[in-house]
């Protein structure tokens, strides 16, 4: 029996796609009829964090215990094709019809999920691609996922802002994201984000209200999500296109090479090793001559945040990974100003270089940014956390610590990991260490972990 009352739910109701996903091909409708059980569950998982759009989670196991009467069938028509759903939640329909914005987003985990599946799959599996330091392979099913996502815009000039941040933030953190949203999107700039809530809803809905006010209507809210994450982070109400990656890395590598400039807010786990990504990136000898802009914004009163953050860095990687970010804690307008003149500075390089205004060739990522990094316990015990190591080197392993952490904190996978060999051991010399355990401790004690009151440490650090 499901958790969810009766008044939670709405018992059978059946759609079609209007805008997203009109027809399958015959053999696309017979291939997912026809997967495997793990396929289905993944669907069956995305449609249900869809369906709770909006609602204030970051409990993915929870959310899918209380609906587990959930269910949903594909039911192929000469005409198409249609979802029945049962037992869905009540919140995503009104007067017994589906909100519009949730029916689009749950055909569009369909597409996502059939393209992989069906013409992604041996592309997925293919151990050429695995095993080899050719990265390009990689790159292209990025690429390939986003265009039939129509995600890639070609005919654009660069107006994408890639907004990262944590779900759990103050509510003056909010606010502000939501200024800074405001005033790019007077500017006519685009928003990109994780999809949740907190930091990746306020840029949005601030830059809503600024695209309303200069009158444009064709306003882009793009959520970038993967099946790991958005049961633990559903997408806000504002998102118009939604689109999910295989895995984290898949993620990552979309968000940086759709980016014209990044804004980062104060956030936990997952933003540190979004940072950690972007710097590893920028850090390669290869990118010297790239540009993307990235901007650590915050209010006044939350600098030390960022302050915290830039020590630890320095600390970790040098110096000079200080010259890849800069930090403003002025007005929200002062920031959007900044990122205005960031895509100004991106949309010259593109045109001087001809590279794609829609999607970044260009730029290098290393193999071991691209291939999953699975969270188990002897992956994580396995992470070379060093002084001794190379900046961009360390980086990378930095990145692969935090996403444990995150895995461990939110994603079904890592939670159950957690449960049943307890905390992940990260070993670390003891400098590093001890910057690692003062930066975690910090976000343990400002709730940047978990929206739950109390919360209990999916890691231990080893110094030696």
């Amino acid at each position: 029996m499901s958790d969810a009352s009766v008044k939670d739910i709405i018992n059978k109701t059946s759609i079609r796609p209007k805008r997203r996903l009109s027809l399958l091909s015959h053999q696309e409708l017979d291939g997912l009829m026809q997967s495997s059980e793990q396929v289905y569950c993944l669907f069956r998982q995305c449609a249900l964090a869809v369906l709770n759009s909006g609602n204030m989670t970051d409990d993915g196991p929870a959310l899918l215990k209380r609906y587990n009467d959930f269910d949903v069938r594909i039911i192929p028509q000469s005409r198409g094709l249609k979802l029945e759903l049962l037992n869905a939640p009540a919140s995503a329909y009104v007067d017994g019809l589906m909100i519009q914005g949730i029916q689009d987003h749950v055909f569009s985990a369909l597409r996502d999920i059939v393209f992989c599946q069906h013409e992604m799959s041996d592309v997925l599996k293919c151990e050429d691609i695995a095993d080899s330091t050719d990265t390009a392979g990689i790159t292209d099913i990025v690429f390939r996922i986003l265009r039939n996502a129509d995600v890639v815009k070609a005919d654009e000039s660069p107006n994408l802002l890639v907004c990262w941040g944590g779900h759990s933030i103050s509510r003056r953190e909010y606010e502000f994201t939501k200024e800074v949203g405001y005033h790019l999107g007077l500017r006519g700039l685009n928003i990109a984000t994780g999809c949740g809530i907190g930091a990746m809803k306020g840029p949005m809905k601030g830059a809503a209200v600024g695209h309303a006010k200069q009158q444009i209507k064709s306003g882009r809210y793009v959520g970038i999500t993967e099946p790991g994450i958005i049961a633990a982070e559903p997408p806000n109400a504002l998102v118009n296109e939604l689109v999910i990656l295989p895995d984290i890395e898949k993620r990552l590598e979309a968000f940086v090479r759709l980016a014209h400039t990044i804004v980062v807010f104060p956030g936990g786990a997952g933003t540190a090793e979004e940072i950690l990504y972007v710097l590893s990136i920028l850090m390669q000898p290869e990118n010297a001559q790239q540009k993307l802009p990235v901007i650590f914004a915050c209010s006044k009163e939350d600098r030390p945040y960022f302050e915290s953050l830039d020590r630890f860095l320095r600390q970790c990687l040098g110096d000079g990974v200080a010259r890849y970010y800069q930090i403003i804690s002025e007005s929200p307008e002062k920031v959007a100003e900044a990122a205005r003149a960031g895509v100004q500075e991106v949309h010259r390089f593109r045109r001087r270089t001809q590279e794609s205004y829609g999607f970044n060739w260009q730029l290098h990522i290393p193999a071991a940014l691209q291939y999953p990094f699975l969270p188990t316990h002897e992956n994580m015990e396995a992470l070379k956390l060093y002084k001794g190591m190379s900046p961009d080197e360390l980086s990378v392993q930095l990145r692969a610590a935090f996403s444990g952490i995150v895995a461990g904190n939110v994603k079904q996978f890592g939670i159950e990991q957690v449960a049943a060999n307890g905390p992940y051991q990260l070993n670390a010399d003891i400098e590093l260490g001890r910057l690692l355990e003062e930066l975690l401790q910090g976000f343990i004690d400002q709730g940047r972990m978990s929206l739950k009151q109390s919360y209990k440490p999916c890691f231990k650090i080893k110094s030696h």
